[in-house]
């Protein structure tokens, strides 16, 4: 075979290294952009901060002013309304939310799911008390140092604390202790044939977790649900239903949660009332007793953009305590430029020169990052103009495509910007995906949001006969009444993702 030479015309797509970070940084968080600022800042010599540069702490602060601030704009809206207004029960998708508590939900066998928005719904206990969204926490103390400021206060020998120690270094964020008394005698000792020496730890561990259990809030050191209920009835020997809850908690459980009567009522011999004054004893209790010592900070999303009124349209513009402030630094970069051509000037200079363009690249990639998120939050925007007036029940099917074909962007990069990317809006913050849905079917020819859909779904719950609640089958055809076709499956998968319990667990006993 001979050896030849041959010119072939093609064309490729090259991912150069300022695409790549371009890609890169358009995906990341916001947390994980401010990481990146940060690593690159220490890294490039010839990157600095601008003046005005805003750490994502002093964001985060700035966000809990702003929350705050709305609440007690919304409180004095709320109190104008009349006398009543505050007793009235919110109608839609506010009354599904504000004003109640997470023992609500625990109560109907349901734990909301705030996947779709951060919203604030504190129980005001005062009318003159203004919302702190750091009330729970102004000292920002965890359940193990509670437990050891307690532990500080009791006359224990430094064994028996030791063990408590132990014992607290075990619970999870609920209060639960997450190994048994066994594991952690055997992570304490190691390998070790001395029987003597493992039966005296165990020993002192059970000693201890009696000391543990004493402790508030009541409940702490459980290993399961049934105990940690037993632990808070104890001291309740004067409220009638006590032993009737203790008899429940300890054994039928189970059937209390399945909300059924009749084996309830055949297993403890009691009545439709005692059962009710039972349950409500209960549902009393805290379930996770180390709910209240959770930071409420990790539930603070610092939003990317914020949506305004303008007129009788929405704008979006970019939130400014996010935006990381950055420039060149002159005197480098002068200093670099003069030294071009000189003596000596040769490797060094190259990498230098180029840690100067990876800079520049770094700038301008973060100011394109942003110029991205704006433009595809305000074709959302433009795009679902009812929810902003009317709430998730008036939101539109949306794809990625639509915003992608509008824009003359690629889906991928759509997705990209609607990932760990979020909104600010009038009934909330969002992420950006959380506007997109799927379409369904409706009499009329048109279509409908699924969010819209669970949305409606959720008003319906709420207003059922808790004595005789809706099935999915029931669900399904009021929705049909209303035009919307949803099969029953359908409806069930809503539900499920909305964390509302099915038909038989939501039944009041």
């Amino acid at each position: 075979m001979k050896p030849s030479l041959q010119f072939r015309l093609s064309q490729h797509l090259a991912l150069t290294p300022q695409l790549q970070q371009s890609i890169r940084l358009l995906q990341l968080s916001t947390l994980e952009l401010h990481q990146e600022v940060e690593q690159m800042l220490e890294q490039n010599p010839f990157l600095e901060p601008d003046d005005e540069y805003a750490s994502l702490e002093t964001a985060a602060a700035t966000e809990y002013e702003r929350q705050r601030q709305d609440h007690i704009e919304r409180e004095d809206r709320a109190s104008g309304e009349g006398e009543g207004a505050a007793d009235a029960e919110p109608a839609g998708l506010d009354g599904l939310e504000v004003g109640a508590t997470e023992r609500d939900d625990w109560e109907n066998g349901t734990e909301r799911d705030d996947f779709d928005g951060i919203r604030e719904t504190p129980s005001r206990q005062n009318d003159d008390d203004e919302f702190d969204p750091l009330s729970r926490n102004t000292e920002s103390i965890s359940l193990q140092e509670h437990l050891r400021q307690q532990l500080r206060g009791m006359r224990l020998p430094p064994q028996d604390k030791a063990a408590v120690e132990v014992l607290i270094e075990s619970l999870n964020e609920d209060g639960y202790l997450a190994d048994t008394l066994d594991d952690i005698a055997a992570s304490l000792l190691g390998v070790t044939d001395d029987e003597d020496a493992r039966d005296e730890l165990a020993s002192r561990l059970r000693c201890a977790l009696g000391w543990l259990q004493s402790l508030e809030p009541n409940g702490v050191g459980a290993s399961s649900l049934s105990e940690c209920l037993l632990l808070q009835l104890r001291g309740m020997d004067d409220h009638p239903a006590c032993a009737l809850a203790r008899t429940i908690c300890r054994d039928h459980l189970e059937l209390l949660a399945r909300r059924d009567t009749r084996k309830l009522t055949a297993a403890t011999g009691a009545d439709d009332a005692q059962l009710k004054a039972a349950q409500a004893l209960i549902v009393s209790l805290e379930p996770k007793p180390g709910r209240a010592f959770a930071r409420a900070e990790a539930n603070i999303v610092v939003p990317d953009v914020i949506v305004q009124k303008s007129g009788r349209n929405w704008k979006v513009v970019l939130n400014p305590d996010v935006m990381p402030k950055l420039r060149i630094n002159d005197l480098y970069a002068q200093a670099l430029r003069a030294s071009r051509g000189g003596r000596g000037s040769g490797d060094g200079h190259a990498a230098l020169s180029s840690r100067l363009q990876e800079a520049r690249w770094f700038v301008k990639n973060i100011q394109q990052r942003f110029d991205t998120i704006l433009r595809v939050s305000q074709a959302i925007v433009d795009r679902q103009k009812n929810f902003f007036t009317h709430g998730e029940i008036a939101m539109k099917p949306l794809v990625l495509r639509e915003i992608a074909d509008e824009l003359g962007l690629h889906e991928s990069t759509i997705s990209r910007v609607t990932t760990a990317k979020y909104m600010n809006t009038p009934f909330g913050t969002f992420e950006l995906k959380y506007f997109f849905g799927s379409s369904l079917n409706t009499e009329a020819g048109g279509n409908a949001s699924s969010t819209a859909v669970r949305a409606l779904i959720k008003q319906l719950v709420a207003s059922e006969d808790p004595r005789k609640p809706l099935s999915d089958s029931a669900l399904s055809s009021m929705l049909e009444e209303q035009g919307i076709q949803v099969a029953r499956r359908t409806v069930a998968k809503y539900r499920e993702a909305l964390k509302i319990a099915p038909a038989n667990l939501r039944k009041a006993l």
